[in-house]
């Protein structure tokens, strides 16, 4: 059975347990309350418990709290074996990482505006020769700004890694901290997959406003910019990662169409830039479909054209064609005669955009699931490409104190643009250049990246609680990368087990008046 098949028995049996789970607590629910009329001393919902399909908020499926302004310190220490822990293509070294992070998170609320802070930061002991202690370091900002008829949100996320993760075993990188939750793939640009211990440096802002026109209808603008730059290179892996940048841009308009059911258009705009030089646009118009069930269920669809634009396309034209020009670089045969030029081009593609996505809460279970297919940065592997990505989150308490989780996610990378004739002559060994610098990026044509995960939670008291976690991840590219110019022994998979253990401390919050 291959792994990809493996990972999709995995997905099966999860949503048949959540679908179980479900249907066995559906006994246990208590008598529904009669819901009060709206007035002085019960106000209508908020934005924030059902807002537009197109922004970036989700609405809460759990139960409603009275908010307060608090100070919430804590501490979190575990302890991982990682079967291949410099994360390398057909590696296989058993070793452990120690990890210690502190964290503390302010939340401020005035009448009109709420204020949020989130710091993660602490070190990370990697038992192997040549890496040793690294540091971690997430910041999250939010700012929200709120007046009758709408809000205004501003959102901040920086972090600094010892390397790259899409997913992680809880107690692990990635797993906790300040991360832009509600946002998707088309406007956070994240990796989507991992290869070597590089660290990286990454930020993205956000800015989100709401404005409801009319009992049933509302419009929302939402612009970014994030940036991923990488800070080393990892010699194993024979490449220079790629650094990135992304501005976006969306407008929608929201209608309600039932008590349950809301439709929208949106208009989205994607701009990329690329280390080695190259700059692509995308244009996204999508229909979309909500059908939300306050407290219960939150179902998402939308679909629709997606047109990119690529600037300085490398594109390989025959002697005779007449877009041959003085910025073309000669190609040269077996017998080293010019049998072409390779020329930049503007290429416009013409293909299709997408979300969908279930969040559904049982009375004794929850269970996330999210599609996204669109234009991603390239993880540092490829300038650009186009990205399938599939998750499923499911959890169940067993009782008071005990939690059962489990994570799986794929994502599937096509390549947007390839390197130049230049940038691969400058990188690739011969008889004048026989220690070539990496290749920016890595060859292949696709890559697919897959995890599967599972642990148990336990409370102990009111501060502290245990947890224990498996978690499996799978890198592979395609047989081109191998039948590329690559020196010595070619492996193209990379796989890595993760078992982890650990403890956190969550003191009671602070009240702040």
């Amino acid at each position: 059975m291959s792994k990809r098949q493996i990972i999709c028995a995995f997905v099966a049996l999860m949503l048949s347990l959540s679908v179980a789970w479900g249907q066995d607590s559906s006994t246990d629910s208590t008598p529904q309350q009669p819901v009060p009329a709206f007035g002085p001393d019960n106000p209508a919902p908020s934005i924030n418990e059902n807002p537009p399909i197109t922004g970036l908020d989700l609405p809460n499926l759990e139960p409603h709290s009275a908010p307060e302004s608090h100070l919430q310190a804590g501490a979190h220490l575990s302890e991982s074996v990682d079967s291949n822990v410099q994360n390398t293509l057909g590696g296989s070294a058993v070793r452990s990482i120690s990890r210690g992070l502190g964290s503390l998170e302010l939340e401020r609320l005035w009448s009109h505006y709420d204020l949020v802070l989130d710091y993660l930061g602490g070190v990370a002991y990697y038992d192997v020769k040549g890496e040793g202690f690294k540091q971690i370091e997430e910041l999250g900002v939010n700012q929200k700004i709120s007046w009758k008829r709408g809000q205004l949100e501003m959102r901040d996320a920086f972090s600094y890694q010892p390397e790259g993760n899409f997913g992680s075993s809880y107690g692990a990188v990635g797993a906790t901290g300040a991360g832009l939750s509600g946002s998707n793939s088309f406007s956070t640009g994240q990796g989507l997959g991992a290869l070597g211990q590089v660290p990286r440096i990454m930020n993205l802002s956000l800015v989100d406003a709401v404005q409801n026109l009319t009992p049933k209808s509302s419009i929302t603008v939402t612009g970014g910019y994030g940036f991923v730059h990488f800070l080393g290179n990892e010699p194993g892996v024979g490449a220079s990662f790629i650094g990135n940048s992304q501005v976006t841009a969306q407008v929608g308009y929201n209608r309600v169409l039932g008590v349950h059911d809301q439709g929208a258009l949106t208009y989205a705009y994607q701009g990329f830039g690329f280390s080695t030089g190259v700059a692509f646009h995308s244009h996204v118009v999508q229909l979309m479909w909500g059908h939300r069930i306050s407290g219960r269920m939150d179902f998402l669809i939308g679909a629709g054209p997606q047109l990119t634009l690529i600037d300085n396309l490398p594109t390989e034209f025959p002697l005779t064609s007449p877009k041959i020009n003085s910025s073309c670089i000669p190609l040269f045969g077996n017998g080293f005669q010019v049998v072409g030029a390779e020329c930049p081009e503007s290429d416009r593609r013409l293909s299709a955009a997408g979300r969908a996505s279930l969040r559904y809460r049982f009375t004794k279970a929850s269970l996330d699931l999210s599609y996204d297919h669109y234009i991603t940065s390239g993880s540092g592997f490829f300038a650009g490409a186009e990205s399938d990505i599939a998750r499923v989150n499911v959890s169940r308490p067993l009782n008071r104190i005990w939690t059962v989780f489990s994570d799986i996610g794929f994502s599937r990378n096509s390549r947007v643009s390839s390197l130049t004739v230049a940038q691969l002559a400058a990188c690739t060994p011969s008889l004048t250049n026989p220690n070539p610098p990496p290749c920016p990026g890595t060859a292949g044509n696709t890559y697919q990246y897959g995890f599967a995960g599972a642990g148990v939670h336990r409370m102990f008291g009111r501060n502290f609680h245990a947890f224990a976690s498996y978690q499996f991840n799978y890198l592979a590219f395609d047989s081109s990368y191998c039948n590329a110019t690559i020196p010595g022994p070619c492996s193209r998979i990379s796989q890595r087990s993760v078992g982890t253990i650990g403890l956190d401390w969550t003191p009671r919050p602070m009240r702040i008046d």
